[in-house]
């Protein structure tokens, strides 16, 4: 993750500097839409209102973004998306940075402490050689912008036989429409219970992780239907940011405690 580039002086009239303020929040929208397609006007309002993003306005009270501001977005978006960061601790950078400071990737100089990332646990020790390690097959995508496919092209994309989807609707992973079709969002759960099953972890086994993630749901429902129920464009964008952090930390703190309950396994 790269530092908000510096003002560079020396620029004419055809070629402001990157600190001049020219471009709508549209024109904004539509530079970060490619790395970001997610972004809405109504997010870059949201992170200036979290004073992340300082654009000026005009005589009128439209705002005015600069190539820098564009360029400080782009740090805070991917923050959030590759290190799952939460504003604080972006902001925290921005400060940082803005004071001349040298920040090197995600880690935080000042403030509060960042989320820690889990660390790569690296092959099992332990297993001896000779036991094979289940393949993992090249899997065929599902055809793009496709919100519902049949249950053959969503089983061969998987990497599920017949049984084993049936088993997976039979447990509550996922299930159909009324039609019989399946949700192509709903592919990495179908992608996740394959690679168990190929090491012998079906489908019936799973409606524990079900049971925990609907609770889990409930808890960080409780947290954002206050900001959903407010209506409001900038309400919603703020229940958006929590959702996507209070998700990110929800992911991380199962894999810690999963770890933790396995770390003794195989030790002497």
């Amino acid at each position: 993750m790269s530092a908000v580039p510096q003002r560079t002086p020396g620029r004419d009239a055809d070629h402001p500097e990157p600190t001049t303020p020219r471009l709508t929040i549209g024109e904004v929208l539509a530079r970060l839409r490619g790395d970001f397609p997610d972004v809405t006007i109504s997010k870059i309002r949201y992170l200036e209102s979290e004073q992340l993003v300082h654009p000026q306005r005009t005589p009128s009270g439209y705002r005015k973004f600069s190539d820098a501001d564009v360029a400080r977005l782009r740090y805070v978006l991917a923050a959030q998306r590759d290190h799952y960061l939460p504003l604080r601790v972006i902001k925290t950078q921005l400060d940082a940075i803005d004071r001349g400071e040298d920040v090197r990737g995600p880690a935080v100089l000042t403030g509060a402490a960042p989320v820690p990332d889990v660390p790569d646990a690296g092959p099992v020790a332990g297993v001896a050689p000779d036991v094979p390690v289940p393949a993992v097959p090249t899997l065929p995508d599902l055809p793009p912008g496709a919100v519902s496919v049949s249950a053959a092209d969503f089983a061969a994309a998987a990497g599920l036989d017949d049984d084993q989807l049936a088993d997976c609707v039979h447990f509550g992973l996922f299930g159909t429409d009324a039609q019989g079709r399946y949700a192509a969002a709903d592919l990495a759960i179908a992608r996740a219970a394959a690679g168990l099953a190929r090491h012998g972890i079906g489908p019936r086994h799973l409606r524990v992780h079900r049971i925990g993630a609907e609770r889990e749901a409930g808890l960080v429902e409780q947290v954002v239907a206050p900001l959903v129920r407010a209506r409001s464009e900038e309400s919603r964008a703020r229940a958006a940011e929590h959702l996507t952090e209070l998700t990110a930390l929800s992911a991380r703190l199962h894999t810690a405690l999963l770890e933790a309950q396995l770390r003794d396994l195989l030790r002497p």
